[in-house]
């Protein structure tokens, strides 16, 4: 019913966003990803759509690119996975490593998102193998190394004993300061010395 919506970004929050569009107010449920790539609030935002209705309720979903609500819509095409479900995997993963994961078969990584059981796991990957390989959908290598680096780093550093929580915001500074290219030593060095 809705292809995008266009407007003045008036509140955002990791769950959702709200665009002022000519005077009407739309409430879009959108993932972390999204949420990370929405400007400041009262700046011009366009936010690609889907209208999800059920018996009980009209709900509007958007994203920031229209290859993330391409997967949202296979991901909600696959037995057992609704709208929550698909929206918090795209929260918990970049479109990027997500297609990655399924195009490889990798239902392991797929199950270290809560909420996502071996047989969940083992459907997406089954079911939209073959759909991934015909989208035509790039994967950017390079956002993908970077979190599998930022995975491997954070790991070490709770087996290490640190909190998940304080290992995050060490990893993610140094990051945020790193150049781009830094290995995972260097990033649990670098982190030890923020913890």
């Amino acid at each position: 019913m809705f292809a995008y919506i266009d407007g003045i970004l008036v509140e955002k929050n990791p769950t959702y966003a709200i665009i002022d569009c000519h005077g009407v107010g739309y409430m879009l449920h959108i993932s972390l990803n999204t949420y990370s790539k929405l400007q400041q609030e009262q700046q011009s935002c366009r936010l690609f759509t889907h209208l999800q209705i059920k018996e009980d309720a009209h709900v509007l979903y958007g994203f920031s690119s229209q290859d993330e609500r391409l997967l949202f819509r296979m991901l909600i095409a696959v037995s057992g996975i609704g709208g929550s479900t698909a929206q918090m995997i795209l929260s918990a993963m970049s479109t990027s490593e997500l297609i990655s994961c399924i195009a490889n078969g990798n239902a392991d990584a797929l199950r270290t998102i809560k909420g996502l059981g071996a047989k969940t796991t083992q459907r997406i990957v089954i079911e939209l193998q073959d759909k991934i390989a015909k989208t035509g959908i790039s994967i950017n290598k390079s956002e993908v190394s970077d979190n599998n680096v930022r995975n491997e780093a954070l790991s070490a550093l709770v087996l290490l004993g640190f909190s998940r929580q304080n290992a995050e915001k060490a990893v993610d500074k140094v990051l945020k300061h790193s150049d781009g290219d830094i290995s995972i030593e260097n990033l649990i060095k670098e982190s030890l010395k923020i913890l």
